[in-house]
């Protein structure tokens, strides 16, 4: 295939790569998803044939106030689509437009204010007609204690704007999760919009080392437990869960119960999105998915993590992220400043003490998993020198020279591709005889 053009998601755009010479590429992506062909008629379809409750204008009946949970700007959820048909149910239930909260469950991130606010809501008439709100989980005074979780103990602290609303909704995008297994659903309640000791406590490394706590796994995976566990101590919540196929189309939606709905997604998505590969690469090439997940550098360790399954120990990972924002924040700085300067198995010595984790050093934790598994390659265009220098990881100036290096480097010219990047999971499954 030397010769042959693959692109793989950067930025708004795409990263074209020539092949090299002596290159058999193998391309992982997922199954195609046949879009729906009337996106707004699924969505009031899933409103008005809701999983395991009532529909939603039922719902809204005799209820004083609503809380609508949509996720930050790192998650591409199409909420110009559903949002105003949703809030306009609500309305025909008879819930007054002032008493219906946006909340954009930022969980630990900055919020999403301006001309980004308008962006991620992507409807003006939302942001003319209800309050929309950013979740500050630093701000104890704004969290209702629910005590603490019945397996691990975690405290329960979530925004309460939600808790006290009369009907809460969360919104989202089901996609695999390298930590949490999936994401959407009860997720974007926690860490969505938990406290920062909540969030803190379920990302420490007694959690981020179990090894049940990995994409596409929700059997015994304690984040999932916790967030299920903290889901029922709110008590009544609701979700509206998306899938997009590779041009970010709507090709399911379901609305419902939280956990049952959510389930729901997970069964329909997994079926195209965990692949199997029949064997593993020394070279393994892939993306952080392009905008907004590719903005810092912070979403893009996930891409690291995510094809490990298929990376021969001690191959090469290169991963192309434009990081267009930078680095991500403060606290994800110093934590790999940390690890620059201890190492990686000092690093994780720190952590295994801790019973909370400093803000977004589980970042930097999962970075260790692939920094484990081979050497790391990183292509971008948005970081500095400094922060280069940070990421603990090698950076490389073009992606077609590191591929033809790491080929003549290990001796094997089979590549695998992963153009999505950590919207694909690569499943090692090999022939069996």
């Amino acid at each position: 295939m030397s010769g042959d053009v693959i692109e793989l998601a950067f930025g708004r755009g795409t990263l074209p790569l020539t092949l090299p010479a002596k290159v058999q590429a193998t391309i992982v992506r997922k199954k195609v998803l046949a879009p729906l062909p009337d996106p707004l008629g699924a969505v009031r379809d899933a409103f008005a044939n809701p999983i395991n409750s009532l529909p939603l204008a039922e719902l809204a009946k005799s209820r004083r106030s609503a809380c609508i949970l949509v996720c930050d700007i790192t998650r591409p959820v199409p909420n110009g689509l559903f949002l105003r048909p949703m809030i306009e149910a609500l309305v025909a239930g008879g819930i007054p437009l002032a008493a219906i909260t946006v909340l954009v469950a930022t969980g630990l991130h900055r919020p999403n204010l301006g001309e980004e606010l308008s962006e991620l809501i992507g409807d003006p008439w939302v942001l003319e007609n209800v309050r929309v709100e950013n979740h500050y989980a630093r701000n104890s005074a704004d969290h209702v204690d629910l005590g603490v979780t019945e397996t691990r103990r975690t405290p329960v602290h979530i925004n309460r704007l939600f808790v006290d609303a009369d009907l809460r909704i969360a919104t989202g995008l089901v996609e695999p999760h390298f930590m949490a297994g999936w994401s959407g659903g009860r997720k974007v309640v926690a860490p969505g919009v938990a406290g920062h000791e909540t969030i803190r406590t379920f990302h420490s490394a007694r959690f981020m080392e179990d090894p049940l706590a990995i994409q596409c796994n929700l059997v015994g995976n304690p984040l999932h437990e916790e967030q299920l566990q903290i889901v029922r101590k709110i008590g009544e919540v609701y979700a509206l869960n998306t899938v997009l196929d590779e041009e970010r189309r709507l090709a399911y939606v379901t609305f419902g119960e939280i956990i049952e709905s959510h389930l729901r997604a997970v069964e329909f998505i997994a079926v195209a999105t965990l692949i199997p590969v029949e064997r593993k690469f020394k070279t393994v090439v892939t993306s952080a998915a392009g905008y907004p997940l590719d903005k810092t550098y912070y979403q893009t360790v996930k891409s690291m993590v995510t094809p490990l399954d298929i990376l021969e120990p001690g191959g090469t990972l290169i991963v192309a992220s434009e990081c267009s924002e930078g680095f991500g924040s403060d606290e994800f700085r110093a934590a790999q400043e940390r690890l620059v300067d201890l190492g990686p198995d000092r690093f994780l010595a720190t952590l295994t003490a801790k019973t909370l984790a400093e803000v977004d050093e589980w970042q930097t934790e999962m970075q260790l998993k692939p920094m484990r598994a081979g050497t790391i390659q990183l292509f971008t265009t948005g970081l500095d020198a400094t922060e280069r220098r940070i990421t603990g990881v090698e950076t490389i100036g073009s992606v077609v020279d590191a591929i033809a290096e790491s080929v003549a480097r290990h001796g094997d010219g089979a590549v695998a591709f992963i153009p999505e990047g950590p919207y694909v999971v690569p499943a090692y499954r090999p022939v069996t005889t």
